[in-house]
């Protein structure tokens, strides 16, 4: 007999918390300090939420941030969808894709459920335009929408059902994620695939109706499939990272609904996944408040195609260009001051290749500056090569600065004839504090949409986005989202 959902969930938010970091296989611990017992019951706790929770319990707020999440997903899933990145996989898979069971957004090609998920979460991810959470720096909509959508073409899901299952599945990897983040992330791991992958077990597994021991095993599963290392950023590998967990949760997902077990503590065990792969385990950020503290609402989208680091950079760079009319043979050099993970994440100095500027904080700047813009035009092969930019890029000075957030940045321009223009960016457009605008986000949709879908089609996807919950079939997005 399962116990009620709200003695279960009090139960688990009064969980012993651990933040024990893994030490050295040669290191005696302290024989004064006895080992902390380890929590119990995380996995199973949060499988319980994920099967027991219903469209009717998300708030207004969360349900809306929902529907932009799949706008903006939409719409980065088209835009990407003829990169050489794609092309390559569709060649690539093809030849070994079961079933024509789900379309490709963009495009005309059907693969079986799996390989759909991977191409169109590889799509969606190509530009790095996606969206993103800040606290973890997880895009999330790519493991899980990606999955989803493909098995809406397989069976019926309605609207109400996809948007619960597109929720909960944010939900399940931006809170396994803030458990363990920036640990987790600081050693290498890429965050995306590594936690998506449990987004996408939640989310398909809600879709399949699984019982509270199947989305225990299927969570489990999930644990044992976490992909992506920073090392790839700047390359294909990168985008292959959320596809991979699009299309691993969904083999978690569907093993489980077939009674494959698992461990039931896979998440939090002490050989489990949180404590093998970091050093912080902070369990009260997966089940605290669940139910009614939302990471899904904290949800952003991007505008710029690129890193999420160097937003506020482009920002400052853009604002300063548009106000002063300045152009590159005017600069004498750009100076900015910033926290550390910017040179970390985004240092490249020489990108020879379209995905590496949208690593490059020399090239984001020059860019910006040039060109006024930081779409995916600017972070292509043809921009990182331009004359005029490479050598602005040359005279960007990025510099680490004790005091500058990630989220901050104070960039000044000094010009040839000594003027100085300076902006300081405390909240970079497209952030929490200042989010994209519903009107700003179709204009991304057009933009990435366009020359890829019919034109008359682009309204007619849009609004059904906007209108999920109101559809038959979620189904219908994927259709009308295909080339003609």
């Amino acid at each position: 007999m399962h116990t009620d959902r709200r003695t279960l969930l009090q139960a688990a938010a009064a969980l012993p918390l651990a933040t024990v970091g893994a030490s050295s296989a040669f290191a005696q611990a302290p024989a004064a300090t006895p080992a902390a017992a380890p929590p119990k019951d995380v996995t199973r706790a949060l499988a319980h939420y994920l099967v027991t929770a219903t469209y009717e319990d998300l708030p207004a707020n969360v349900r809306k941030e929902g529907v932009r999440t799949l706008l903006n997903w939409v719409g980065v899933a088209i835009g990407g969808s003829h990169h050489e990145t794609v092309d390559i996989a569709v060649s690539a898979l093809g030849p070994f894709s079961g079933p024509q069971q789900a379309s490709l957004f963009g495009r005309r090609e059907r693969f079986d459920i799996l390989n759909a998920a991977f191409i169109n979460g590889v799509s969606s991810h190509i530009f790095d335009y996606d969206d993103t959470h800040l606290k973890t720096i997880i895009h999330p909509a790519g493991p899980v929408a990606s999955a989803i959508l493909a098995l809406s073409e397989m069976q019926p899901v309605s609207g109400k059902e996809f948007l619960n299952a597109l929720v909960l599945g944010v939900e399940t990897e931006c809170r396994i994620g803030n458990s363990v983040y920036p640990n987790h992330y600081d050693v290498g791991w890429h965050i995306t695939g590594t936690a998506g992958v449990f987004g996408s077990a939640a989310a398909v597994g809600k879709l399949l109706k699984l019982n509270e021991q199947q989305m225990t095993w299927a969570l489990g599963l999930a644990a044992s499939q976490p992909v992506g290392l920073r090392e790839s950023f700047g390359s294909m590998n990168k985008s292959f990272n959320p596809g991979r967990a699009a299309s691993s949760g969904i083999f978690a997902a569907i093993l489980a609904s077939k009674n494959f077990t698992s461990s039931d503590a896979m998440i939090e065990a002490k050989r489990g996944w949180a404590n093998t792969i970091s050093t912080k385990q902070d369990y009260n950020e997966i089940l605290g408040d669940l139910g009614k503290r939302y990471e899904a609402a904290l949800n952003t989208y991007k505008p710029f195609a690129c890193g999420i680091v160097m937003h506020p950079a482009i920002d400052a760079a853009i604002q300063l260009r548009n106000e002063s009319k300045v152009t590159a043979d005017q600069i004498e050099r750009v100076d900015l001051k910033v926290h550390p993970l910017v040179l970390e994440l985004t240092g490249k100095k020489t990108p020879g290749q379209g995905l590496e500027g949208k690593f490059s904080i020399y090239h984001a700047v020059a860019v910006a500056i040039v060109e006024g813009a930081g779409g995916e035009k600017q972070f292509s092969d043809r921009a990182v090569t331009d004359p005029t930019i490479v050598a602005l890029r040359g005279k960007v000075n990025p510099v680490i600065t004790p005091g500058i957030k990630p989220e901050q940045v104070d960039l000044t321009i000094v010009l040839k004839d000594g003027r100085k223009l300076n902006r300081y960016i405390e909240h970079a457009i497209g952030s929490v504090e200042k989010p994209m605008t519903d009107k700003q986000l179709e204009t991304k949709f057009s933009d990435l949409a366009d020359g890829i879908i019919p034109t008359a089609m682009v309204r007619r996807v849009m609004d059904a986005c906007w209108n999920v919950e109101g559809l038959a079939s979620a189904a219908d997005i994927t259709r009308m989202s295909v080339a003609s």
